[in-house]
């Protein structure tokens, strides 16, 4: 009977459990090989209870992001803080890990379809489809089957809905939060943009360094609080708020330099 357990939206956990071992020992060496993921603060995964826990981070690639996710959290679950050597964490993965993702992105090829299978919540969006704007009504489905995903585990989402620095973070994550009160924790992670293509699937440079920092979750009054307020909290805490456009520019050109000085030590 155990071999044929579905989880709340009918896909069979043990396909799910293959899946992210064949995907997750595929992609390993694209954050501890090709290129280098350093990671900061994962010891507080294993401090989370295991539902209505929602992660909130900005967006570089449609799926490497969240493939990474996989790794450092079954990683700290695993008892690796702040590493993922040694594949051998996949054994057992977690399978009640979601993420929010379109319906059009999930559902553009085989290899999305796979990993829609591995834990994604499709929603429609209501601003953007086929590369058009669009003004579409929220369908409340959609909203329901978030909260049955962060009531059968941990949810992340990328709540600017896009892949470009600095975009607006859209009320609707917002919304979600009051709704359903999960613990909300920050992700920030960088270099991704510069290692894969924009869907996250090609490699388009080695030798990046990757970086996912992963924040204390956030104190919200969940009553009382604005949606706006909790917009701007979210905004700081995963660093797209637009005060950090002139730091992360600085940042990234102190990284080149410091990138360039190595290059030409070694040649």
């Amino acid at each position: 009977m155990g071999l044929l357990k579905k989880d709340p939206f009918g896909h069979y956990i043990i396909l799910k459990r293959w899946l992210i071992q064949f995907l997750g020992t595929l992609s390993h060496r694209r954050y501890q090989g090709f290129n280098s993921l350093q990671i900061e603060g994962s010891e507080i995964i294993r401090e989370l209870p295991e539902r209505n826990i929602l992660f909130v981070s900005n967006h570089q690639t449609y799926f490497a992001d969240v493939t990474a996710m996989h790794h450092v959290f079954n990683a700290s679950l695993k008892g690796r803080i702040d590493s993922i050597k040694n594949v051998a964490y996949l054994w057992k993965p977690k399978t009640n890990l979601y993420y929010i993702a379109a319906t059009e992105t999930m559902q553009s090829g085989f290899l999305p379809k796979v990993m829609a299978y591995v834990g994604a919540v499709s929603i429609k969006r209501t601003w953007r489809e086929s590369g058009e704007a669009i003004n579409r009504q929220v369908d409340f489905k959609d909203i329901s089957n978030i909260g049955t995903a962060l009531e059968d585990g941990w949810v992340v989402t990328f709540p600017q809905g896009t892949t470009r620095a600095f975009n607006p973070i859209r009320k609707g994550t917002a919304h979600i939060i009051k709704k359903y009160k999960p613990i909300v924790v920050p992700v920030v992670i960088d270099g991704f943009r510069r290692s894969f293509d924009k869907r996250g699937l090609l490699i388009k440079k080695k030798g990046i360094l990757q970086s996912m920092v992963i924040k204390k979750p956030l104190v919200i009054d969940y009553e009382n609080d604005s949606v706006d307020k909790i917009v701007e909290q979210l905004e700081y805490a995963i660093e797209q708020h637009p005060s950090f456009i002139k730091v992360s520019t600085e940042e990234y050109v102190k990284q080149q330099t410091e990138r360039n000085k190595k290059r030409e030590f070694w040649n």
